[in-house]
């Protein structure tokens, strides 16, 4: 895995691009009322972004995925990952790599890191989200039992965790950057987004219900992310 690309991006492709785009992704748009959330058009400042988070923390083994269906390319991670046990990468692991080939992020969104393959795959032109994501990463990065310590989420609210950890350190960073926008922008999606998490995991075993927990978990997200971003000062200049 040291050797292939860390970045690589999906050819075009307008009819599933605008499909995911205008159709799939609108329940996510809404909850979270952002009109960017799986737009499958990734810019050139949230890519910038995404590198350097990677390059400032060493993640140089993290593949990035704009916008990309590769399942073939996928199995070869899967399978080559020796950061996780074999154990893990051909239980728990395949599982992902089915659910990832049978429905393609590239048409319905969903933007994600896989621990077994060490892959992030983006589809939204959010950088907070993009930070989020490489933050699971940089979480799993420094854990000896990579395998395992994924495969954690299947305990209920277990995933609550993690979420917090990557949110948290995404909008650290952007405080380390001292950017004061970004550090708004991240209040005001993750929080919301980790409502999501809330009230989903509390309702997980009632799919429909779920979905409605997610919509009501994301409501004080909303709330207390907007107060926080509200609440953030410019930067004073470094003279």
């Amino acid at each position: 895995l040291r050797n292939e690309p860390q970045f690589s991006e999906g050819e075009p492709n307008v009819f599933a691009d605008s499909l995911g785009h205008y159709l799939f992704s609108l329940p996510s748009k809404l909850i979270l009322w952002n009109w960017n959330v799986d737009n499958h058009n990734i810019s050139p400042e949230t890519k910038q972004a995404l590198q350097e988070y990677l390059e400032f923390n060493q993640l140089k083994e993290v593949r990035v995925r704009y916008n990309e269906y590769a399942p073939f390319d996928e199995w070869h991670r899967l399978v080559n990952n020796e950061g996780v046990g074999a154990g893990w990468r051909y239980t728990v692991g395949v599982i992902n790599w089915v659910f990832y080939t049978i429905f393609p992020g590239r048409l319905f969104g969903g933007d994600n890191y896989n621990p077994f393959t060490n892959t992030i795959s983006l589809y939204s032109d959010l950088t907070p989200v993009a930070l989020h994501e490489a933050g699971h990463a940089k979480d799993v990065a420094v854990d000896n039992y990579k395998g395992s310590f994924a495969a954690l989420r299947i305990i209920p609210f277990y995933a609550l965790r993690d979420e917090a950890v990557a949110s948290t350190d995404a909008i650290t960073y952007a405080d380390y950057l001292r950017d004061a926008e970004l550090v708004r922008k991240s209040y005001k999606l993750l929080y919301p987004a980790y409502g999501t998490y809330v009230g989903g995991e509390t309702l997980a075993y009632i799919p429909v219900v779920r979905t409605a927990g997610a919509i009501i978990g994301a409501i004080p997200g909303h709330i207390i992310g907007r107060i926080k971003a509200s609440n953030v000062e410019e930067y004073p200049e470094i003279e």
